[in-house]
């Protein structure tokens, strides 16, 4: 007979004991110890067990917590502990059959409860210990965002980004204590913002307006996103790039030659599971890829410093490769004799030499090799006539 789990999660509301199942009440009356926030530990007083209160950062918990194996062990936590919530952290620190969950609502299903909002068309996300810049991809006038923030005076840094931004027109339903006595509900403009009394936890509803800049869904995304000096793969060929790439959920790209890191940000923004590092030589260009990514709500581009091949070594092994920048014939057979089989390359080149080694490769290696010209209209005296950019070479190739 398998041994019964020694950790019970349990999903805590404001409103406490009262909100609490049989099988929850049963798990706490057993418990030799009881560990979480301070807060969740003072909405149930008078436990028989020993109280623990959790410490912040909350990573400087989870070992505490493990040398607790073979005890009778119950952790509160805020709502559905594995929705944004302490709960899958820690079952990435526990085996299977180690412990038993009972979630309670999420803060979300409450605000949604209280607004009328369906969760299924509205944006949710976990802000607590995350940039607000994480907002910028889904800012666009109609939009509804539901987000959970540190404290109270979070909101007014979430009112003043949202001005900054161009969206100061959006309203802000601020929900205070969700479920609980002290349950608060107030409606403010962000651009008017000036509560000062907001107590936590809180979640706040935006219902998204305003004339502020709204980064686009497809691939390609206008230059002016991204700050760059030059080095960028422009937009039409980034887009080309990326349907080559073909990203697939939960996957990693190389992004060899990062410049701007333009690439891999939009590799990113193609789905919340995907992974990114950006390989570039130039300091300057590094900083300023990992503040692009940073300002467009992606912060998960990695960025490492060095030159291709050697700068490789030692990383996880992606799932695709873009080389925007670097290619030589050197970098080439470094990734082939590193590379898995399945991996997708997709390499750009622009000087007569590099055109000539996609070439012989393209004929070695199998693939699509496609030569890109591009002109835009531009004044030409009183009149208009086509400039033409440097043609652009690219070779996909799945190894």
């Amino acid at each position: 007979m398998a041994e019964a789990p020694w950790l019970t999660i349990v999903g805590l509301g404001e409103d406490g004991l009262a909100g609490l199942t049989d099988a929850t009440r049963a798990a706490l009356d057993a418990a030799e110890i009881v560990t979480g926030a301070a807060r969740h530990l003072a909405l149930l007083p008078g436990l028989a067990a020993e109280g623990r209160v959790w410490p912040v950062p909350f990573a400087d918990g989870i070992a505490p917590l493990l040398a607790l194996r073979g005890r009778r062990v119950v952790m509160l936590a805020s709502g559905d502990p594995f929705w944004f919530g302490a709960g899958t952290v820690l079952a990435r620190a526990l085996e299977p059959g180690e412990w038993v969950a009972h979630p309670g609502p999420s803060c979300f299903a409450l605000a949604a409860a209280r607004l009328g909002w369906g969760l299924e068309s509205t944006a949710v996300l976990g802000l607590h210990a995350a940039p607000l810049a994480r907002l910028r991809p889904v800012l666009a006038p109609g939009a509804r965002v539901l987000v959970t923030l540190r404290d109270g005076a979070a909101v007014a840094g979430l009112a003043a980004y949202l001005d900054g931004a161009g969206f100061g027109a959006s309203v802000l339903q601020v929900l205070e204590a969700l479920g609980g006595p002290q349950e608060r509900v107030r409606r403010v403009i962000a651009g008017e913002y000036a509560l000062a009394d907001v107590r936590h936890p809180v979640v706040i509803g935006i219902e998204v307006a305003g004339d502020g800049a709204v980064l686009g869904l497809a691939s390609g995304r206008a230059d002016d996103w991204f700050a760059h000096d030059g080095q960028i793969t422009k937009r039409p060929v980034r887009a080309l790039a990326l349907s080559a790439l073909a990203p697939r959920a939960g996957e990693l790209l190389w992004d060899i030659g990062a410049g701007s890191g333009s690439v891999g940000i939009e590799w990113l923004l193609s789905h919340p599971s995907m992974r990114a590092i950006g390989f570039e030589g130039d300091l300057a260009r590094a900083a300023r890829a990992r503040e692009n990514a940073l300002a467009l709500g992606v912060e998960r581009l990695e960025i490492v410093e060095g030159r291709a091949p050697d700068v490789l070594n030692g990383q996880p092994l992606p799932d695709a490769v873009f080389i925007g920048g670097g290619l030589s014939q050197a970098l080439l057979e470094a990734l082939f004799a590193q590379l898995r089989a399945g991996t997708r390359l997709v390499a750009h080149a622009v000087t007569l030499e590099s055109e000539v080694l996609l070439a012989q490769w393209q004929a070695a290696k199998g693939g699509s090799l496609l030569r890109v010209e591009l002109a835009e209209a531009a004044a030409l005296g009183t009149r208009r006539g086509w400039k033409s950019a440097y043609p652009i070479v690219q070779w996909s190739v799945t190894l």
